[in-house]
């Protein structure tokens, strides 16, 4: 979900509601303690030199229980930080403490709740980086079965 994408959605909501990927939902007394523009500079296994930016938002939560933040407030967090930053309309980036570390998720909506979803990891070169192509995996005669087999409307046999 992009920058202007949340702005969107948060005009249409009157309360706003985090989604974790186990279906739990981030308590509702959560803060915003950081809108930022993350840029990571690096080079995959293949050699290639790569540039990513995301914009990052940090939920924490307290022991204040009466807070809430409400999408106008949110809103204009959003576009305090887009013009203090220089933060263009990114894809954003979520980090929410989790028992033991801080856990990383990418951004969707659902209509009702934002939904934190799961980040993974991938190889960006693998036709650089000697990694195999997974070869598919048919039982031992079934491509011969496919190989001679024809429709019977088709006028091949």
């Amino acid at each position: 979900m992009k920058l202007s994408e949340i702005k969107i959605a948060l005009q249409k909501l009157k309360t706003i509601a985090f989604q974790l990927p186990d279906g739990t939902l981030v308590p509702n007394h959560f803060h915003v303690t950081e809108v930022g523009k993350v840029t990571k500079n690096f080079i995959d296994c293949g050699g290639t030199v790569r540039n990513e930016e995301v914009v990052n938002f940090q939920l924490w939560e307290a022991n204040d229980y009466d807070h809430r933040l409400h999408p106008e407030k949110l809103i204009h967090i959003i576009e305090l930080s887009e013009k203090k930053l220089q933060i263009p309309d990114l894809e954003i980036e979520v980090e929410y403490q989790m028992k033991d570390t801080i856990g990383k998720f990418d951004l969707d909506f659902d209509g009702a709740n934002f939904l934190l979803t799961s980040k993974l990891t991938d190889c960006l070169a693998k036709d650089n980086c000697g990694i195999p192509v997974e070869k598919q995996k048919v039982k031992i005669g079934e491509w011969k079965q496919k190989e001679n087999s024809c429709n019977p409307n088709s006028g091949c046999c």
